[in-house]
Order: C-alpha cells, then sequence, then structure tokens
C-alpha cells in the first residue's frame, strides 16, 4: 500500500511531480493548489481530495506525510507544528523556519510526537555535488581549509517584495551555499556575518534584497565566504549560476559555471573533470526510505538544519 501524501501551496518547490507513477508515495489531498498544477498524470483523479484548510486536510485519515510549500513561509513554522501535533510526518520547503525558536520547536515537537520531520535539503545529492561531497569524505585533499561559494539566480516581477512571502534572499537562495559548506565540504559553520542590498531592486519602494555576502569561522578553524544573488542574467543559459570552492592543504576541487564544470586538482597532480556519472539521489525519496524504516537520512535533523540555522541567526543580526 503506497504512503498517502497531501500538499499544502504551491509557494516553492511542491512535489506534485514527484508523486507522478511513484513506487511508495501517492496524492491523496490538496490545499491551496490549483488542480492546473498537477501533471497530466494526476489530473481529475476522484481519489485525490480537495480541502479547503490545512486543518481539513490534517484530519484526513488517508494522509500521512504533508508536503508544506505554504503560501506564507513566515507562517510555515506553524503549519509544520500543527501537521507534527495532528500526526502526520511534515516535508517542508526552505527555509522551514524564519526564527532560532521556531526551529527549535519544530525538532522537539517533532521528537516528542515520534513523527517525522525534514527540510527539502537535498542540495548534496544533487551532482555535481553529490560526487564532490564524495570525494572532500575520502580524505584526498586534506584539511579543509577554505569555502568559496556563490548563488545567482535571476530577477523576475513575481518574486516577493515581502521577504515574509518567500523567506528572502539570504535564507531561501543562501541556504544552498551553506548547505554547500556544511553538507559538500563537511565543515560545520561556527560564526557567521552578513551584509545585503536592495541595490537595482526595479521597485523602488519594495524591501527585496538584491544580493548579499556573508563570511564565516568554520568550527575546525577554516573560514568560508559566499555570494548570492537576483542578478543572473537570462543570457546566462541556466537558471543558477552557482560556484563551489573547497580549498583543502593538499589540493582543491570545484564546481563554476552553474555546475557544469568540474575539476579535482592535487598538489601532487591536476586531476582534471571529475566523474559525474553516478544519479542524482533524491532527498524526498530518502524521507520515504526512513519513514518506511528502509534506511537512515545522512543528517541528524539538528545538522539538516543547521545551515537554515546560521543564516536565519545571520538574518536576525541585519534587523
Amino acid at each position: 500500500m503506497k504512503i498517502g501524501v497531501g500538499i499544502y501551496g504551491n509557494n516553492g518547490h511542491q512535489i506534485q511531480r514527484l508523486l507522478e507513477n511513484h513506487q511508495k508515495a501517492e496524492l491523496t489531498a490538496m490545499v491551496a493548489f490549483d488542480e492546473n498544477w498537477l501533471p497530466e498524470g494526476l489530473k481529475h483523479k476522484e481519489n485525490i481530495k480537495q480541502y479547503e484548510t490545512l486543518e481539513e486536510m490534517i484530519c484526513d485519515p488517508n494522509v500521512a506525510v504533508i508536503s508544506l510549500c505554504s503560501p506564507v513561509r513566515a507562517e510555515q513554522a506553524a503549519d509544520a507544528l500543527k501537521c507534527l501535533n495532528g500526526g502526520k510526518h511534515v516535508y517542508a520547503e526552505k527555509p522551514c523556519a524564519l526564527t532560532e525558536s521556531d526551529l527549535d520547536k519544530i525538532i522537539k515537537t517533532a521528537s516528542e510526537t515520534g513523527k517525522i520531520f525534514h527540510e527539502m535539503a537535498g542540495t548534496a545529492f544533487d551532482q555535481p555535488y553529490l560526487s564532490m561531497s564524495k570525494i572532500v569524505k575520502s580524505g584526498i585533499l586534506g584539511t579543509i581549509v577554505q569555502v568559496l561559494a556563490q548563488k545567482s539566480y535571476p530577477y523576475f516581477d513575481r518574486r516577493p517584495q515581502d521577504e515574509k512571502i518567500d523567506g528572502g534572499l539570504l535564507c531561501q537562495a543562501g541556504v544552498h551555499a551553506t548547505r554547500f559548506i556544511e553538507h559538500v565540504a563537511g565543515v560545520r559553520i561556527k560564526e557567521i556575518y552578513a551584509i545585503e542590498t536592495g541595490l537595482s531592486n526595479p521597485t523602488q519602494s519594495g524591501d527585496l534584497k538584491m544580493a548579499a555576502s556573508c563570511m564565516m569561522k568554520l568550527e575546525n578553524g577554516g573560514i568560508a565566504s559566499f555570494i548570492a544573488n537576483y542578478l543572473n542574467p537570462p543570457t546566462f543559459g541556466s537558471w543558477g549560476n552557482e560556484t563551489l570552492r573547497i580549498f583543502g592543504n593538499q589540493g582543491f576541487i570545484e564546481a563554476v559555471d552553474g555546475g557544469k564544470r568540474i575539476r579535482l586538482v592535487l598538489n601532487d597532480k591536476d586531476m582534471g573533470a571529475i566523474d559525474v556519472s553516478e544519479l542524482s539521489v533524491d532527498y524526498f525519496d530518502m524521507f520515504l526510505d526512513e519513514l518506511t524504516g528502509a534506511a537512515k537520512m545522512p543528517f541528524s535533523l539538528e545538522d539538516e538544519l543547521h545551515p537554515t540555522r546560521v543564516l536565519v541567526r545571520a538574518k536576525a543580526t541585519l534587523l
């Protein structure tokens, strides 16, 4: 029997397409989600119920998991707590919360209820970052001393001017960069300092930040930095212009131009392009494996959410 999944909202990377012909899970209910957004194979299915409220869907016994892309990201932590306390497992768009206290409440409530909670935190399991993380774990780079990351997206008019809607540049885009540092380079962030600007925001009265930079101290004594912006030109050729460079005392590995060029250089040899033919692993499938007892998640919940936590902390210092 397949696991019943309810989806709430479409403000982010909702999982409806993953649920078309999924071997372990099926879409059974929706809230704040237009049927026109469904893939063709799921449209007009009588067993998919449309509810008016999240509370109604939580009461549905055929829903075991709720995937949250809440219409207002600032309300998503409260939505997650409702679901967990209502007996549902939760898979939540990033950032799953906008305050550290809400992150703590989610972790505590998941533990107390015995329900599984995870953020959509699969950055390290998409190629080329999956292969890069395995190279780092092999120890071939030696001690990781410095990490440089970039996350650049295009600007478009539908980007919310109110950061409460999607979490804002630092927390919804920059979180990929902090995951690069912690989940790919494998070094935990100890301290973080952020600056941001709204310069070039086409809506002069809006609050959307167009660029941000962060400097970090790492727990192993190393350092890291990243930039994030909404300045990727449409002519670049891919939605995200990403860079990740991981420097160890025995060499470095890099992915540049949106992950299109990957190179490993050691102290004694330029290894050239690395093999990234291994298939990416979908984090939702890992979530389901934990739910069914087939496998454990690669991170503890605290480690999974720490890249979000440090950005929420950095953002709070800017207010």
